[in-house]
């Protein structure tokens, strides 16, 4: 059983019992989480499809611990200019664990 949910206006395909990094949540680690903008749900071989929710489908998530991804380098420059300009960028992210599929 999987379903597709949007999370922080990103799409994930989640299954029951695994953990997923998604954008950075407001929430504390431990707290219980719902998601009900859920967009399409498969169970085994039953599909249901949103228009453009599944009605009544949520996914319930515990917050397992705040991280930052790896770090980018964004470096700019101009030829003959000398116009040099190096970044650096790490996403705040949040791990969660699906712990329910309700549909």
């Amino acid at each position: 059983m999987y379903a597709i949910v949007d999370i922080a206006g990103f799409q994930y395909k989640v299954e029951k019992d695994k953990k997923y990094f998604v954008n950075r949540l407001s929430h504390e680690e431990g707290e219980q989480v719902e998601f009900d903008k859920v967009l399409l749900v498969d169970n085994d071989g039953d599909v249901k499809v949103g228009k453009p929710t599944v009605e009544g489908a949520k996914i319930s998530a515990k917050v397992v611990g705040h991280n930052k991804a790896d770090k980018k380098t964004v470096f700019k420059k101009k030829r003959r200019k000398g116009f040099k300009v190096k970044k650096g960028h790490r996403q705040r992210l949040t791990q969660i664990q699906v712990e329910d599929i309700v549909a």
